[in-house]
């Protein structure tokens, strides 16, 4: 159930825990320092960050891989990738080869609650009609 966004100067979402299926990470990449966070959604640290990152914080990597392709997840994050065909783990040990500080964990009560907000359009029942606060841009219709 990961969710991935390349959002305010990081790679951030939520990602499943592995042994847990009631808890969830909010975890984030900072693009170029790579301070990376991670945390449960009730603000309790991940005990597998400790250092280096963890494995959510490697989900996160590679979702967004699936999600945005390597070229725009690397390049957001400012990750010099030199393999031949990069790919998820290249540019996550890119990332860890600098040895990364742990960063602020602030952004993920932020984060949960788009999350959140996400999850709440999936129980929506299917229709066609708009949905107003989906609605970004000006119609392009001219009104007479």
């Amino acid at each position: 159930m990961p969710f991935v966004e390349l959002a305010d100067g990081r790679l951030q979402g939520v990602v499943s825990s592995g042994s847990d299926i009631g808890r969830v990470y909010v975890s984030s990449v900072e693009a170029g320092t790579y301070a990376f966070a991670c945390s449960t959604n009730n603000n309790r640290p991940c005990g597998g960050a400790r250092g280096t990152f963890c494995n959510h914080i490697r989900a996160l990597v590679g979702e967004a891989v699936l999600q945005y392709g390597v070229e725009r997840v690397a390049r957001y994050l400012k990750a010099e990738v030199d393999a031949e065909e990069p790919d998820a783990d290249s540019v996550t040990a890119v990332m860890a080869a600098t040895r990364p500080a742990q960063g602020d964990r602030s952004a993920a009560a932020q984060v949960f609650s788009r999350f959140l907000r996400h999850l709440a359009y999936l129980e929506l029942d299917p229709t066609t009609d708009p949905l107003p606060e989906m609605q970004w841009f000006p119609t392009t219709r001219a009104a007479a």
